[in-house]
């Protein structure tokens, strides 16, 4: 599951991952502050920063999990990508699923990924605490 906030498009923005294995167990929860950008962005670098964890897991075949329909659709090649920023961040996701045997990457209702946006948003509350 992977998922990104922005408080404000643009905004203070996070993102967050959380890796699952095959028998649905927690492997990690990862986020990270990403300064201010848009919520499409921050959803991108949420996706960018579960990849590079599978990766470095050794991770072979992934379902990815999100609630962004402009992400999934351009993954999946049903929506063209016109912003200059996002563009980046699709060749480097699309250069990191390369890298797997399997991949798909699925919507689901915002409310079933409640989870992987509670730590994109830890990230932009834990930034504000320092």
């Amino acid at each position: 599951m992977v998922d990104g906030a922005a408080r404000g498009n643009p905004g203070e923005a996070g993102c967050g991952a959380i890796i699952f294995d095959a028998n649905g167990d927690a492997l990690g929860e990862l986020y990270r502050y990403l300064g201010r950008t848009t919520n499409n962005v921050a959803e991108y670098e949420g996706l960018l920063l579960g990849l590079e964890r599978v990766l470095h897991l050794g991770g072979k075949r992934l379902r990815v999990e999100s609630d962004s329909q402009l992400l999934v659709r351009q993954l999946n090649g049903l929506y063209r990508v016109k912003n200059e920023k996002l563009k980046t961040l699709h060749q480097r996701a699309l250069g990191l699923l390369r890298r797997l045997e399997a991949w798909r990457i699925i919507h689901i209702p915002r409310e079933n990924n409640s989870l992987a946006d509670r730590l994109a948003n830890r990230a932009i509350d834990e930034a504000h605490k320092r």
